[in-house]
């Protein structure tokens, strides 16, 4: 059991971050300061980030240098999972009225173009045809855990647990073992996994959910939330892979993404049944 506890909030979800030194003031004016920075380019939430205004126009955009390996890795989901995985999904969110002011109020969609039809990448450049509204919300709030890691190594922290609210990073000589919350049944698990040294990262249809059978987990194709499968649990070694695959794993079976990535999971359907791969390191219920 770590010692201290650092518990704030960020990206409208509570983060805690157990360690077993308490985290001095300096550190955590560090952390917020790369949350913000974080945010103030990746949102689609606030009117000052620089998602935002690529959603006003089309051009070119200077992004900061930990965006290649963010939209690289968007960019392998998009063709691993036929176009499901695509960052150009805020504007089927925003109009399903999952949008900045969270209206709840649906309106007809349309169609997402291709990546290739309004999207080019280079560099640190992102260069936009169309005006177009990008979500990174599959795999940027793991990514986020991964860099405060690097963070807390930078500082020679040796024992750890990041804890965003269904994504999880540790580090440590002591694994560590979480509950599988049950989708249908909040407050129950299905399962517990052990993580030592890895991330693991959760998405469930029951999370941002509202209206009639509305939530945050779209299918491009359908232009309608998914229903088959109800939650995927993924261990990997970075945070941003596991939470990413969590959410293409909505979509594709494991034998798509196991070629590129390495990585252990779990996957419940509506019916109740369980998938889950061969070398699990954990206990179903």
């Amino acid at each position: 059991m770590l010692k201290h506890r650092y518990p704030f909030e960020a990206f409208g979800t509570q983060w805690v971050i157990e360690t077993d030194h308490e985290i001095e003031s300096a550190l955590k004016d560090t952390i917020q300061h790369e949350i913000e920075a974080f945010d103030k380019v990746y949102s689609r939430f606030r009117d000052d980030s620089l998602t935002s205004r690529v959603a006003k126009k089309a051009g070119e955009y200077s992004f900061p240098s930990n965006a290649p390996k963010l939209i690289n890795f968007y960019k392998n989901l998009y063709d691993l999972t036929d176009g499901k995985v695509t960052p150009l999904i805020g504007a089927m969110m925003v109009r399903a009225g999952y949008d900045a002011t969270y209206s709840l109020q649906a309106r007809p969609q349309q169609p997402l173009p291709t990546w290739q039809e309004v999207l080019q990448w280079e560099g640190l450049t992102l260069t936009t045809f169309l005006p177009v509204m990008l979500d990174f919300g599959a795999a940027g709030k793991g990514y986020m855990v991964d860099i405060l890691a690097t963070i807390l190594n930078e500082h020679l922290i040796s024992d750890y647990v990041i804890d965003a609210s269904g994504d999880l990073r540790h580090k440590g000589k002591t694994k560590n073992v979480v509950g599988l919350e049950h989708p249908f049944e909040p407050g129950k698990v299905i399962g517990v996994v052990e993580v030592l040294n890895k991330s693991l990262c959760a998405s469930a249809s029951n999370r941002r959910a509202w209206g009639e059978g509305m939530h945050h987990i779209f299918d491009p194709d359908k232009m309608a939330p998914t229903h088959d499968v109800v939650a995927t649990w993924v261990v990997a070694n970075e945070a941003m892979v596991a939470d990413g695959l969590a959410t293409a794993l909505f979509f594709v079976d494991a034998s798509q993404l196991n070629e590129a990535y390495d990585f252990e999971y779990v996957r419940m359907f509506a019916n109740g049944s369980v998938e889950y791969s061969p070398y699990f390191k954990g206990k179903l219920f």
